[in-house]
C-alpha cells in the first residue's frame, strides 16, 4: 500500500497550483517539439534531443506531483496548543543572543526553505528533534553554525 503524505492545506494548494502550471509547460514543450521534429535536418538534431529531455523532465515532475497529491491526507492543523505536531508554526528564541526563528513543522513534500516561514521535514534532524514538545522547552538544535541552544517561545496551530 502506497505511503501517506500528510500535507498541510496551503501546502497541498500549493502543490496543486505547481501541477497545473507544470502541466501548461508540457503543452508548451509538446508544441516546441513537434514544431523541431517537423522542421528537424537529420544533421541539426541537438536542439530536438533537448526538447525531448525537457519534455521527459517536465512529464516526470508531473508524475510526481500527481503520485504524491493522490496519496495526500490535509491535515487538520489544530493539535494541542501547546505540542509541537505537524502543521505547527514554531518560534524559537535563540537562548544566548535572543534571536528568533520561525518554522512550520511539514512532510518533506512541502519542506521549503524559501518561504516564510521556513517549513522544515518532520523527518529531518530539526523537524524530529522538535516534534513532541512544548512550548517553553529547551532544545539543542544543529544549525550551519553549529550547535545551538532555542527556547520554543510560541507554537500555533
Amino acid at each position: 500500500m502506497p505511503r501517506e503524505v500528510k500535507l498541510t492545506r496551503s501546502g497541498h494548494e500549493r502543490l496543486v497550483k505547481e501541477l497545473q502550471q507544470e502541466r501548461e509547460r508540457l503543452q508548451d514543450a509538446t508544441r516546441i517539439l513537434q514544431e523541431l521534429m517537423e522542421s528537424s535536418d537529420d544533421y541539426d538534431d541537438s536542439g530536438l534531443e533537448d526538447a525531448k529531455r525537457e519534455k521527459a523532465r517536465i512529464e516526470a515532475r508531473i508524475d510526481n506531483l500527481e503520485d504524491t497529491l493522490s496519496r495526500a491526507t490535509i491535515i487538520e492543523e489544530e493539535g494541542k496548543a501547546n505540542i509541537v505536531s505537524l502543521g505547527a508554526i514554531v518560534t524559537l528564541k535563540e537562548a544566548k543572543s535572543g534571536n528568533e526563528l520561525k518554522v512550520q513543522v511539514v512532510s518533506p513534500a512541502e519542506a521549503s526553505v524559501l518561504e516564510k516561514p521556513m517549513k522544515i521535514s518532520d523527518e529531518s534532524p530539526m523537524g524530529r528533534t522538535l516534534l513532541g514538545r512544548k512550548k517553553g522547552e529547551k532544545v539543542l538544535l544543529e544549525t550551519p553554525k553549529g550547535k545551538k541552544e532555542f527556547i520554543l517561545a510560541a507554537i500555533k496551530h
